[in-house]
């Protein structure tokens, strides 16, 4: 089994991303937002480095966040935090997806 450090890595940054916009701004929403999918992202990681093909919780929480920061991107066009998080959840949707055309999937 291998351990799923890209998932972990990104998990720590949604986290950390969520805190430091509870320490700068004193949004409280941005600090449940990030805690609850860092956590979600981690549990997709720990997930994904147990079974390989049950990637569907980490595709889920990164294909949320790409689309929700992304739209706030396009809405403000400033890269710090919602550009960031959008091309971070979009390499790692593309991670995930590269990662399931290579290996057949079967229920």
């Amino acid at each position: 089994m291998a351990v799923d450090w890209i998932g972990y890595s990104y998990s720590v940054l949604v986290s950390v991303g969520g805190i430091i916009g509870y320490v700068k701004a004193g949004s409280v929403t941005s600090l449940a937002a990030g805690l609850l999918f860092g956590l979600l992202a981690a549990v997709g990681a720990y997930l994904a480095s147990q079974n390989p093909r049950n990637v569907w919780l980490s595709l889920g929480t990164s294909g949320t966040l790409a689309v929700v920061m992304g739209l706030r991107f396009l809405t403000s066009w400033k890269f710090m935090p919602a550009g960031l998080m959008t091309l971070a959840s979009g390499l790692m949707l593309a991670k995930i997806v590269t990662g399931m055309l290579k290996k057949p999937h079967t229920s």
